[in-house]
């Protein structure tokens, strides 16, 4: 397999191997209707490699709006009091029900809420009701009415290629797994509900671009929405949101050349320290 040697602390462009620097970059996104930020849940690393992108768009773009997947709309008046300085910190994880929504240790996220009430950048709530996630994967969208969608208009279909993907990343095939390959009818259920995420984050985005000063959106979602322009990436395009990046943190010390039958897992890959410590 060839690829290329990725240094820790650059950024490398996977669909030509070749190194970019990190103000080139930072300019560049800048300038673009959406920056999608992956991440992997629970590691410190990757939110403090976030907070540092945030403020390298922000150096470069003042009309900038965070999105974050892990609030459903119905917490965007707590994210709006608390940008205002009207909570403090126990009060808004309070607020937005934390514990429940997301769960994951408010830690890992805090330093980046306080970037955006710092500097004044409106945080937007991305996600959708859990229910509508379980109701469509269960039911399909025709089954949900108007009212009882939570302002999510239906995914456009998965492609072939994202089927294969959630499948291979899901486990493949497998004596547990009533779903025998990607094209498995048994799979539909899971692959609607994954789109409904993919589909809320993108709808939500694409509303808060759509304001008066038409901001860059900044997303903060996982990575398995965003690999391969497959999931929110591919909804924001039928949306009519096209100039959409995804930048992804990497551990890997070797990028293998981009798979030709799915293109360049992102935009632009930054390899990390590979100390993930807390401090």
């Amino acid at each position: 397999m060839s690829g290329s040697f990725h240094a820790a602390g650059s950024w490398l462009v996977p669909a030509t191997g070749v190194a970019i620097e990190h103000g080139t970059l930072m300019s560049g996104m800048a300038g673009k209707q959406a920056v999608l930020l992956g991440e992997t849940h629970d590691r410190y690393d990757i939110h403090r490699w976030q907070l540092h992108i945030l403020a390298g768009l922000h150096a470069h773009k003042s009309a900038i709006v965070v999105g974050f997947e892990m609030f459903p709309r119905r917490c965007q008046p707590v994210l709006d009091k608390w940008v205002a300085g009207g909570l403090d910190t126990q009060s808004f994880l309070e607020e937005v029900e934390w514990k429940s929504v997301w769960g994951f240790a408010p830690e890992l996220y805090l330093p980046i809420f306080h970037f955006c009430r710092q500097f004044k950048l409106p945080m937007k709530a991305l996600n959708c009701q859990r229910a509508l996630v379980t109701e469509v994967g269960k039911l399909g969208w025709d089954a949900i009415p108007l009212t009882d969608r939570d302002s999510v208009s239906p995914a456009k279909p998965a492609t072939p290629a994202y089927r294969q993907y959630l499948f291979d990343i899901t486990g493949g095939a497998r004596p547990d797994r009533k779903a025998a390959s990607a094209d498995d009818p048994e799979f539909d259920r899971f692959v609607r509900a994954q789109q409904t995420w993919d589909r809320a984050f993108a709808c939500n985005m694409a509303e808060a671009h759509r304001t008066a000063n038409m901001p860059l959106v900044v997303g903060i979602i996982g990575r398995g929405h965003l690999e391969y322009g497959y999931g929110t990436p591919f909804q924001l395009a039928d949306l009519g949101l096209e100039d959409v990046a995804v930048l992804l943190p990497s551990d890997a010390a070797f990028q293998a050349d981009a798979d030709p039958s799915r293109g360049a897992i992102a935009d632009a890959i930054f390899r990390l320290d590979t100390g993930r410590e807390r401090d």
